[in-house]
């Protein structure tokens, strides 16, 4: 797609969507009509002018920033947080209750996480309703001698102490589940389009464009799989809705040489892999936010992803995720942005850990099983479990209504934002606390490339 084709693309989609919103009254109160970006804007116009003009949105926000680590589930990460709904054991499918045990984040053990998978850890009936969660223990796990009942785990807390400082300081949503029931690839799309057109579990080849014989499969209604089809998608995303309003996004991801670099979503987009955006708005290595932040560059919207290093993702052989998700938290909240900025820090799926909390059927793709959502801001509650029933679309909800932007597809629509119960409007911004962290920001600035060859399950 060229750059003209796009911009002409773009336009049309907008209006389009507009129109469906009237008819259906599907985007809301706040999805007013956004304002069309003369064609082949660039990210240098927009970063001049939008903090000025661009609306404020719920409260104080201009910014909103997502941050997204890798596949762990709610009983894994967050076992034991007081207030939230947590278990030290689950079933198996022998009927046997099966301790958690610990399982540290550098373990050099995974589980496999396709929607087979998921299939198998729900045991329900018709095709992953009805869960009874008692299967786990039929996934697959990878690597030498992983200990029995490997699925049956929670990290340590000496690991995910910044975790546990950040929820204890903001809010922790225990209800979250993603919009997909299977993997990254899939999950990624709904953090940026609220779909992912019908693709399951990971493709074969490149993660998105470029790659010509690259092939992913499909889900079909009844939850069987279907054909297989390109994963170079040309639904819209909220970064063309951002570029319509001509409000600046970035996206930082891992190098592409990087395995992180699988979870650098806009590469499945047409319009921003074939376009300007591909080089103005999506930064590599995800590391630049913390320059950025600190030369006072921050986007109306960035999402946040890591090296396998800092990831949280198992097999990956690091424990530095919580440290540096609390490196870009102290990065923003020591900031000018602090009192114009909400952050949320998800995990796109649960990887295969157990969690004894049955997902809702929302959609022949969703939900998948539980996993943790943390929301950090001047204007957040203060040690605050929500139990309110989230998914990847609360947070694009979110996101709509703060810059007035069209809904997307059903799980936009349908999501529950964490506006209502995650923040306090009416009361004054509070000021930051620095979240204490081990490793320092120089650490990943400096960091060297992780061009480490795929393991096992990594997706």
């Amino acid at each position: 797609m060229t750059r003209g084709t796009g911009s002409s693309w773009r336009i049309a989609w907008v209006a389009a969507s507009l129109t469906a919103c009237a008819v259906l009254a599907a985007c809301g109160p706040r999805a007013s009509a956004p304002a069309l970006a003369p064609a082949g804007i660039g990210a240098n116009a927009r970063d001049a002018s939008w903090e000025a003009a661009a609306p404020t949105g719920l409260g104080a926000i201009q910014h909103v920033v997502v941050i997204v680590q890798e596949n762990r589930s709610f009983d894994d990460l967050f076992q034991g947080f007081p207030g939230a709904n947590t278990v030290s054991s689950g079933l198996n499918s022998k009927g046997q209750t099966i301790p958690l045990q610990p399982i540290p984040l550098e373990a050099p053990w995974n589980i496999d996480h396709e929607a087979k998978e998921f299939f198998q850890a729900c045991d329900g009936a018709p095709r992953g309703r009805n869960c009874k969660m008692d299967g786990f223990d039929k996934e697959t796990t990878f690597g030498t001698h992983p200990p029995a009942n490997l699925q049956y785990a929670y990290v340590p807390h000496s690991e995910t102490k910044p975790y546990f400082d950040i929820a204890k300081q903001y809010v922790l949503a225990d209800n979250m589940f993603p919009s997909q029931l299977d993997e990254s690839f899939e999950s990624h799309q709904y953090i940026i389009a609220a779909q992912a057109n019908r693709a399951v579990d990971g493709p074969v080849g490149e993660y998105g464009c470029g790659d010509p014989s690259a092939m992913v499969l499909t889900l079909l209604r009844d939850r069987h799989y279907g054909p297989r089809e390109s994963p170079c998608f040309t639904t819209p995303t909220i970064g063309s809705e951002l570029d319509a309003k001509a409000l600046p996004w970035r996206y930082y991801a891992a190098n592409p040489s990087d395995l992180g670099a699988l979870w650098s979503a806009y590469r499945a987009s047409s319009y921003v892999f074939n376009g300007p955006d591909w080089t103005a708005d999506v930064i590599n290595p995800s590391a630049v936010v913390l320059k950025d932040i600190g030369k006072g560059h921050l986007a109306a919207v960035t999402w946040v992803t890591p090296t396998c290093k800092t990831s949280d993702h198992a097999s990956c052989l690091s424990n530095e995720g919580p440290d540096w998700v609390a490196s870009v938290v102290n990065a923003v909240g020591e900031s000018k942005f602090w009192n114009s900025t909400a952050i949320f820090i998800m995990w796109d799926e649960w990887g295969g850990w157990y969690d004894h909390v049955p997902p809702p059927y929302l959609d022949y793709d969703g939900s998948g099983i539980r996993v943790p959502l943390m929301v950090v801001s001047a204007y957040a509650k203060k040690h605050y479990v929500s139990h309110v029933q989230y998914e990847h679309g609360s947070i694009l909800k979110f996101i709509e209504d703060t810059f007035g932007l069209a809904r997307l597809a059903r799980s936009d629509t349908r999501a529950n934002s964490p506006a209502g119960d995650c923040f306090d409007f009416s009361a004054p911004p509070r000021q930051f606390v620095p979240i204490p962290t081990t490793l320092k920001p120089e650490h990943f600035i400096d960091a060297p490339p992780d061009p480490r060859p795929p393991q096992p399950g990594i997706d």
